[in-house]
């Protein structure tokens, strides 16, 4: 049994190294703000050229201190006047151009942070006159690679030390174990990291942002922002909790007020989460961050009081209702987490076929299996908790010999050695797929949700924007582009298809011959081929239709001489 025990552990630290190491070199996933309408539009050619440049976004966000670059056709950067947000609009921002712009195509390469604190980048172009090769590369925005793996470490860190202080806190109060020394390394580790974790994330939130090295430069910007602010309050509140525990060490207070207290530091302290995160941002923001709140709470709870309980069984002795109060913890927050997921789920997906369709659905799916795994295990560790209860409370049998005085029952055990380490092996189980649950929820955290991802694809007036795809090829060894399509507005029904091929280098190059074809596979329709025809520099048709919405795959065939061609698939979804 013990041999078992020790593999376990090895197991879990090899998950959570596993995962770290997964979790910080992960690609950055967009954040919720997405940029909705631009004005000049993205593409346009512009008999004149604009005095400022505005851009719109699905949300409020954030300006940085070098937020946008434009280049001019030669690759160099033009003087554009200070940046700001449109009187009474958080989620618009105009940047002044200068009065005089030589003909050609610029490009504009944009950074801001979104309302629920997440970096968004990207890039437009626009013509002035006419349209040229330009060979503008627009340096310097995008993520780097060292700040966003450390960054994600430490988020994912903090949200590991919350759990374990608060849910230890909650396994105190609630369950109240005999020997409360056993938890007081938990305590301190977990107040340890979530330390370091977030004066990590308050060092590293300025270069996150910019998209640069990590560097001190921006730290003093960090300090007035709101996840600045949000972070240090966050300190703040953890150095009153050490205070707090060291308080009620030394002078002992009633346990009504004692749990009261614990309870409002620990509302507080999950506020500093969920009022940075997606519930800041979108529809219903007040009873979103309620929500959050109540859900990492809950989290904590359990998988908190998971790590509380790993540790109290092993004491020599454990009494059965410390085991059976945390059972009713568990399941209460698993009802609060059920509750509160499903409304976080219809809020940032918006649509059923965005399950499937966005990566939020997918990372959310997983998390939806592993919390499956999550409640089986516990379910298994219920068995082991009701034959514990039931064989202490079963009454000793004490022989009584004739004519001898009559002697009072042995007290039952504390806790049966057999169901004990049973019960030990599915807690270190459960603890193993908490672990999990919690990278999946990290990674929840900084994906764009895919109701934003639907109000990123309509336009102010509510006319839905056209669907663009960039698909890269390979022909050979030296033949590399990629190919540009638009399909207008992208939607079932009548569409145009425009089709741009660019070079190697960038440049806008010509093609023998440019097929694309349409299949719908959960349907068995297709391959519908979209006719393009060459018209002199790009490819078009004003006229196919994609009769019904779903999940369609587009096959891009390029042929850049007689003998050399190649295919390329790209998904693209198709909606009402």
């Amino acid at each position: 049994m013990r041999d078992r025990e020790r593999a376990l552990k090895r197991v879990l630290l090899a998950v959570v190294s596993l995962l770290l190491l997964v979790l910080g070199t992960a690609s950055p996933a967009s954040a919720h703000a997405a940029l909705r309408a631009t004005n000049p539009e993205d593409g346009t050619i512009l008999q004149r050229a604009p005095r400022t440049l505005t851009l719109t976004y699905t949300e409020s966000v954030g300006l940085l201190t070098d937020s946008f670059r434009v280049y001019d056709p030669e690759n160099h950067r033009l003087r554009t006047g200070q940046a700001d947000h449109v009187p009474g609009r958080a989620d618009t921002v105009r940047v002044p151009l200068p009065a005089r712009m030589a003909k050609g195509t610029y490009v504009v390469a944009w950074r801001v942070v979104s309302a629920d604190s997440h970096p968004v980048s990207g890039a437009l172009t626009f013509s002035v006159g006419e349209r040229t090769v330009t060979r503008a590369t627009a340096p310097g925005q995008a993520e780097n690679g060292t700040t966003t793996s450390l960054y994600n470490i430490a988020r994912y860190l903090a949200y590991l030390a919350v759990a374990l202080v608060l849910g230890a806190a909650a396994f105190v109060a609630y369950c109240r174990p005999p020997q409360r020394s056993l938890l007081r390394p938990l305590f301190v580790v977990g107040a340890a990291t979530l330390l370091v974790s977030t004066l990590a994330l308050l060092l590293l939130r300025g270069p996150y942002e910019e998209g640069t090295a990590p560097e001190l430069a921006s730290f003093g910007r960090t300090l007035t922002t709101r996840p600045g602010e949000l972070l240090l309050a966050r300190l703040a509140l953890l150095l009153l909790a050490v205070v707090l525990g060291l308080v009620l060490r030394r002078r002992p207070v009633p346990r009504p007020a004692a749990v009261t207290a614990g309870a409002i530091l620990a509302v507080a302290l999950a506020l500093t989460w969920s009022a940075a995160e997606h519930a800041s941002a979108g529809i219903q923001v007040p009873l979103a961050i309620a929500s959050t709140t109540l859900h990492l709470l809950a989290t904590a709870a359990w998988l908190g009081g998971l790590a509380a309980l790993l540790l109290t069984l092993r004491a020599p002795a454990v009494p059965p209702q410390v085991v059976t109060r945390f059972s009713r913890l568990a399941l209460t927050s698993v009802i609060v987490l059920v509750v509160t997921g499903v409304y976080q789920s219809w809020r940032g997906l918006g649509t059923w076929q965005a399950l499937t369709d966005t990566t939020y659905g997918r990372v959310l799916l997983a998390k939806l299996v592993a919390v499956g795994v999550l409640l089986g295990a516990a379910a298994w560790s219920r068995r082991w908790t009701g034959r514990l209860s039931t064989t202490a409370k079963a009454p000793a049998k004490v022989p009584v010999l004739a004519g001898a005085p009559e002697l009072p029952p042995e007290p039952p055990a504390a806790a049966p050695d057999l169901p004990v380490r049973h019960l030990r092996r599915t807690v270190l189980a459960e603890a193993a797929v908490g672990v999990v649950v919690l990278v999946l929820t990290t990674l929840l955290t900084s994906t764009l949700p895919g109701r934003a991802a639907e109000e990123a694809a309509t336009a102010e007036t509510g006319i839905p924007a056209a669907s663009v795809t960039t698909v890269p090829f390979t022909v050979g060894e030296s033949g590399r582009g990629k190919v540009q399509i638009t399909f207008d507005p992208g939607r079932v029904g009548p569409n145009s298809v425009q089709a741009v091929v660019f070079g190697a280098n960038g440049a806008l190059a010509a093609v023998p011959e440019l097929r694309i074809t349409m299949t719908l596979p959960a349907q068995r329709l297709g391959p519908l081929d979209t006719g393009i025809t060459d018209r002199g520099g790009y490819w078009a048709t004003n006229s196919f239709d994609l009769p019904i919405p779903g999940t369609w795959t587009m096959k891009v065939t390029v042929r850049v001489s007689d003998l050399d061609q190649t295919t390329v698939s790209r998904k693209l979804r198709v909606t009402r």
